[in-house]
């Protein structure tokens, strides 16, 4: 068991991406029984919600599990903290923010705390702060992204290099061949959130699960990057709707009001396509099964290990 498992007690080195407000118990629960670390994204959900999510997710696994906040996404983050502190989540992961005015009373309480960082800076800040594990997560991955758009390839290394706590690697990661590449970059472990849609747990609508198993290499698109958002989705009569409306250059209270979860949550879970979009990563094109989550995670595994071990003779 390396170090990024023993500090989070888990068996594999696989944790699972927060997805917002399509964050569903069934998934996270699946992904820890399965020996991963599950994970409940908040989202821009109320804390009824969320406090239903983590009720849910605690019956169906006895198994440690995290919690993602997106702090400036989030209009309730101190009710959300409060949640966790009194559920005694005993991981956390912080994105979308600033995170070092909360890490303190996490670790007061016995918390591990995960951060999501873009930039080598991000990180020596995270790191100085506290973290106990560090997400580098690269601009292939699905979803909300980061405006410096470095790659998930080049990221690592350098993260690596500058900090002392296990780094884990996000973005364009679905088998066991990617795990083998991000561990020979040095990082202890991966973070996948598109892999986990096309899974038989995950309660997502059937249209989302084919979209994602029907892709190509080219099959993800950036909207928002002309007004500042950056955020990787699967090609869509939505996505490309917000598309045309960047052509028009649609002003960015109007963009933000068409691109709210609610709008996540009618492309993933209703499965209308044409009237809310469904985030994916640019791993989609690796994906063609729909595995349960353990057999991905043991298939995972033995996949590194066949990869790393088929290779050593590479150079003589």
């Amino acid at each position: 068991m390396g170090e990024l498992c023993e500090s989070l007690n888990i068996c594999f080195p696989i944790i699972q991406g927060g997805m917002g407000n399509i964050s569903n118990a069934p998934l996270t629960a699946a992904v820890s029984e399965a020996g991963g670390l599950g994970t409940v994204g908040v989202g821009t959900m109320d804390p009824e919600q969320v406090e239903a999510l983590i009720q849910e997710t605690k019956r169906q696994t006895d198994k440690p599990f995290a919690v993602n906040i997106p702090i400036n996404m989030t209009p309730f983050l101190s009710e959300i903290i409060a949640l966790i502190l009194q559920y005694k989540v005993p991981v956390v992961s912080l994105s979308a923010g600033n995170p070092t005015p909360f890490i303190k009373e996490f670790h007061d309480n016995g918390i591990k705390v995960i951060t999501i960082c873009s930039a080598v800076k991000q990180a020596l800040k995270a790191e100085a702060a506290g973290a106990d594990v560090i997400v580098a997560e690269g601009y292939e991955a699905a979803g909300i992204n980061s405006l410096l758009e470095t790659t998930t390839l080049t990221l690592i290394p350098q993260v690596v290099d500058q900090v002392n706590v296990p780094v884990v690697a996000a973005g364009g990661i679905g088998d066991g061949r990617g795990l083998a590449a991000m561990f020979m970059l040095g990082a202890s472990g991966v973070q996948m959130g598109t892999r986990f849609i096309a899974t038989q747990e995950s309660p997502f609508h059937s249209n989302y699960k084919e979209k994602v198993l029907a892709a190509n290499d080219h099959e993800t698109v950036i909207v928002g990057r002309s007004v500042g958002r950056i955020r990787r989705v699967i090609s869509t009569a939505y996505a490309e709707k917000l598309l045309e409306l960047e052509k028009k250059c649609i002003p960015l209270e109007n963009y933000e009001e068409i691109t709210t979860e609610k709008y996540h949550e009618i492309g993933a879970l209703e499965g209308k396509l044409d009237q809310g979009f469904i985030n994916s990563g640019q791993v989609a094109g690796l994906i063609t099964d729909l595995p349960t989550v353990k057999d991905l995670l043991e298939r995972m595994m033995k996949e590194a290990k066949d990869a790393i071990n088929n290779n050593h003779t590479v150079l003589g």
